[in-house]
């Protein structure tokens, strides 16, 4: 496997011209919520907008277009969760390559669909990456296919790291580039490339926290295989770091950080309301970790939105934990009199501060129920936690027992 020493700037540089005409030099958004909230100017690399909806094309692309025309004549063979996996088809596609795709079960249907519209035989296996790339790597055995690595190759690195010298460029007074990490080939590339030109800006890598392969990866001096994940980032759950990426990423990034399932849910939220784009899980790590630490990172500071490919059941799911996150969904427990017109009453206080009702469940046979007393389950949507509060506090300004 190729060194991580042959990775630097030439090689990003040469990728850039393979890539010239083929990937989008995408958008550099100012973001003036993030802004106010970090106390100095915080921009989005949009690469959600990139050709198939995220990074993973411009790596997968500078890969294949420089395989011998024996390799290309065996096919290509990846394994991904989606987005690594719609990059290599549409290279495939673009240079008449036959590829074929594995995905672990549960990959998001948009895209596997959007794979197979690509041209690739897709195939599942596996619950994790990494038993898709097992997979993968034995049809290599088997056919003489060229596996395309979702990450840990010289080649995808340094496709990756192109968007470091569009960061570069598009943000020139940048000081800290925060980047989601999972196998490591964007923030690693992004890294090598920006502390190539500027070794004084501070570069970020964030994890999901319940797929963080890399902390105790780093601590250890060498990839350690998480035992479990459980993160809706399905994007970045990669549980063992490659070598080529984990040298990079130890040697060219200042720090690693971990976000919180809440914390990426209300960052896709943010984003769709404030920035109105849609990003996935994954897509949407480094905004999580400026909303939760707004103050850690030095500005002028730029998020990398890294793909945009979200299942939209996924979506509304997200949605909706990011509204509970954000503190807009109040589950709560009321008792009111069990006589006529006391739901009524209660919904009418409810009204009257504001707050929407979703869902009225009654409950009367409960030992902590008073005679003639019902207790209301309320599931209500408010404009967030000092709404909330406001709510609350009417309550049981008017009498009633509340139970959150």
């Amino acid at each position: 496997m190729n060194d991580v020493a042959t990775v630097g700037l030439a090689d990003i540089q040469a990728a850039r011209e393979v890539l010239r005409g083929v990937a989008i030099e995408t958008p550099m958004e100012e973001s003036r919520w993030l802004s106010a909230l970090a106390g100095g100017p915080v921009s989005l690399k949009c690469e959600n907008l990139q050709r198939t909806g995220s990074f993973k094309a411009r790596g997968a692309y500078v890969r294949i277009a420089r395989l011998s025309p024996e390799e290309r004549a065996h096919g290509v063979v990846a394994a991904s969760a989606g987005n690594h996996a719609q990059g290599v088809a549409l290279a495939a596609q673009m240079l008449g390559i036959r590829a074929t795709i594995f995905m672990p079960e549960g990959a998001p249907i948009p895209k596997e669909k959007a794979t197979r519209g690509y041209g690739a035989d897709v195939s599942f296996h596996g619950r994790y990456l990494e038993d898709a790339l097992a997979e993968a790597m034995a049809f290599a055995e088997r056919t003489g296919a060229v596996l395309i690595h979702p990450f840990d190759h010289a080649d995808i690195v340094a496709g990756q790291g192109t968007c470091g010298l569009e960061i570069l460029e598009q943000a020139p007074d940048v000081k800290t580039v925060l980047v989601s990490l999972g196998g490591g080939g964007l923030l690693g590339g992004v890294a090598i490339a920006v502390k190539a030109l500027r070794p004084d800006v501070r570069v970020v890598g964030v994890q999901a926290a319940q797929a963080a392969a890399y902390p105790a990866s780093l601590a250890a001096g060498h990839p350690v295989k998480l035992e479990s994940m459980a993160t809706m980032a399905d994007g970045i759950a990669v549980g063992l770091p490659g070598q080529i990426t984990f040298a990079a990423v130890r040697d060219h990034v200042d720090d690693i950080v971990t976000v919180s399932e809440e914390s990426l849910s209300r960052a896709v939220l943010a984003v769709l309301e404030r920035a109105k784009m849609v990003v996935e899980p994954a897509g949407a790590a480094a905004v999580a970790a400026l909303l939760d630490h707004p103050d850690a990172f030095e500005t002028p500071a730029v998020a990398v939105l890294s793909g945009g490919n979200i299942d939209p059941l996924l979506l509304g799911k997200v949605i909706r934990h990011g509204m509970s996150a954000a503190g807009r969904y109040l589950n709560v427990r009321v008792c009111i009199p069990d006589l006529p017109g006391g739901l009524a009453q209660l919904l009418g206080d409810i009204s009257a501060v504001g707050a929407n009702v979703l869902e009225v469940v009654h409950e009367r046979i409960s030992p902590s129920l008073h005679l003639h007393e019902v207790e209301v389950h309320l599931q209500l949507e408010t404009r967030g936690e000092p709404h909330t509060e406001q709510l609350l506090s009417r309550l049981r300004e008017r009498g009633y027992r509340v139970y959150e």
